[in-house]
């Protein structure tokens, strides 16, 4: 893992406050604090630093982990599982994967608990569930052990510290595919053998859920004597909720909260950070207790969301009698004090601002940057190379966008509803079935493509394509363009995305930008437009959790690896311009 600061940042007008350097007042955590594509948020202290651990799906390397000191500035420290051995996505369903990732700390090691799921159509969740432990974030990480797999979410438990007993113990949620059955069988418990790498005893099945059901995303917490129990239910959409329940034995009975859900954005349309749920909690060294949770930012009340779910953080105080609950100034009119809130209260912690790094890469470096993903594929010299031609990234061409095998791609999170994404590059295809270009990608079915190609009749061509639910189509005409390098460029304005290009700049020429092809709808790019399936019964075709990428790709279906040369890539996020809604 590199250690870069953060990019969510970076180009984007008074986005966050400046940090306070007088650490008796807090600074204001300005949510999401994670934007774009980071749901499932595990977050975790150790001593003086927080991390946190988010979901990355079919995209490598797996498991994305950011880390803070205030809990205000996050870095991001890029992914974990980055070798073949921890995990292997080739042939991974759009959508599946990577899940729900749970890091905890104990013994001197972290641990790292995870799903991959190869299939989640239909009434089934073929899920594989494996735990890897290592003394740093940076590693190495031990061969993954198996986990308990009848069921998705798995999380651990260390019930250290003065009052614990030392034991561990792993939690899931159950996956029940029988008809007449809700899919979503409850939260289950056994004893984890920290030494042996097992479950061992007996499995309990602690918790039910509530009226809410689809119960998952079970994190197990101590306070004062009780045991709590942290849940995802509602759905991962508009009814999500995170859902908090107790015990004096850690095996159960637990009760629900009375007082319901302890977040949820479900009823309040018009809020900004929906789909609110999916939580954990961290203590600060003050006695200060916060929940990381996921939400999404929807293009329109219950509109398209093409950020995908997104990191947030809300401050949480405790009853008199030992219940968590929102804190904060309560909220007017009708929202209720459990909603998110797009502002809170920092802890009273030492300020840690980040440096953030450059919006254009020249790909100088040996490696990847830490923004940057590749789809199922980790970086290997037969597709990806950063030294064969010093300062550039060199694609060999691979499978198409529809494939989910062998693709040659390598794109970062969409973070904003504004932004552009241009590259420099430079490729000779000779054939119809070599292309090269700039993606802006939801899944194998769902992108939009502007890509350098060769046409029999008139040459060396400019294409848009367009993969709507796997339909395709070319919206224009190709454009016939020079020989030599040329400057993509990528531009979305919320639901609206262009593509223009011109040849490539050198220092006696800065030709303008010509734009190929019409307004592009961005909102098919979304969650909600990959999403299909019956919510009643929890049983779907096709799942969006992912959001959506802006990449770099090549593709070869003649099977002779033509080689695209990126000289750099920049992502810039932009303002409203005068006048416009912003």
């Amino acid at each position: 893992m590199t250690t870069l600061p953060s990019v969510h940042d970076q180009d984007r007008p008074g986005r966050r406050e400046p940090a306070s350097t007088d650490t008796t007042h807090a600074a204001t955590i300005v949510n999401p604090v994670l934007p774009g594509f980071h749901p499932d948020p595990s977050i975790l202290r150790v001593g003086d630093d927080y991390y946190i651990a988010t979901s990355t799906f079919e995209w490598l390397p797996g498991v994305s982990v950011h880390h803070s000191r205030d809990l205000v500035h996050w870095n991001p420290l890029g992914g974990v599982l980055r070798e073949q051995r921890l995990i292997e996505l080739s042939g991974r369903p759009d959508s599946g994967g990577v899940w729900a990732p749970c890091l905890s700390y104990t013994d001197g090691l972290f641990h790292l608990v995870y799903s991959d799921v190869t299939n989640l159509s239909g009434a089934f969740k073929d899920v594989h569930n494996r735990v890897t432990t290592a003394p740093a974030l940076d590693g190495p990480w031990s061969d993954p052990a198996p986990f308990p797999s009848h069921g998705f979410d798995p999380s651990l438990f260390h019930d250290d510290g003065p009052d614990g007993d030392g034991r561990s113990w792993a939690l899931w949620m159950q996956w029940d595919h029988r008809p007449g059955r809700h899919p979503f069988a409850g939260i289950l418990l056994q004893q984890w053998d920290r030494t042996e790498r097992r479950v061992t005893g007996p499995a309990h099945r602690i918790f039910g859920g509530t009226r809410l059901a689809h119960t998952e995303g079970p994190h197990l917490y101590r306070r004062n004597g009780w045991y709590y129990l942290v849940t995802a239910e509602g759905g991962t959409s508009w009814g999500h909720a995170v859902t908090v329940a107790r015990s004096r034995k850690i095996t159960g009975p637990y009760e629900a909260d009375p007082a319901g859900p302890l977040l949820t954005s479900a009823g309040h349309e018009r809020l900004p950070l929906q789909k609110a749920g999916h939580g954990s909690l961290v203590e600060t060294p003050a006695g200060e207790w916060y929940l990381a949770h996921l939400m999404a930012r929807p293009l329109s009340p219950l509109g398209p969301c093409v950020l995908g779910r997104e990191t947030a953080l809300q401050r949480v105080e405790w009853t008199p009698d030992d219940w968590p609950r929102l804190g904060g100034e309560p909220l007017t009119g009708n929202q209720d004090n459990a909603v998110p809130r797009t502002t809170v209260p920092g802890p009273r912690l030492p300020p840690a601002p980040i440096v953030h790094p450059p919006a254009r890469d020249d790909f100088d470096g040996p490696a990847l940057t830490t923004p940057w993903s590749t789809l199922r594929r980790h970086p290997d010299p037969s597709w990806l190379g950063l030294g064969e031609r010093p300062g550039h990234l060199r694609l060999r061409g691979g499978q198409s966008l529809g494939s989910t095998h062998g693709q040659s791609l390598v794109a970062r999170r969409q973070q904003s509803l504004r932004f552009d994404f241009a590259a420099h590059l430079t490729a000779e295809a000779r054939s119809p079935l070599q292309m090269a270009g700039i993606v802006h990608y939801y899944n194998s079915g769902l992108w939009h493509y502007l890509h350098l190609t060769w046409d029999e009749d008139l040459g060396r061509v400019l294409r848009v394509g367009v993969c709507a639910h796997g339909e395709y189509f070319e919206p224009t005409a190709p454009v016939t363009v020079p020989s030599g390098p040329l400057e993509l460029r990528l531009t979305v304005r919320e639901a609206q995305g262009n593509f223009f290009w011109r040849a490539g700049r050198d220092a006696a020429h800065d030709a303008a930008w010509q734009r190929i092809g019409p307004d592009l709808d961005v909102t098919r790019l979304s969650d909600e437009s990959a999403t299909k399936g019956d919510p009643a019964t929890g049983h779907f075709t096709s799942w969006g959790f992912t959001g959506a990428f802006a990449g770099l790709c090549a593709q070869d279906l003649t099977g002779a690896g033509m080689t695209a040369d990126f000289d750099w890539a920049e992502y810039r996020e932009t303002a409203p311009d005068p006048g416009e809604r912003p």
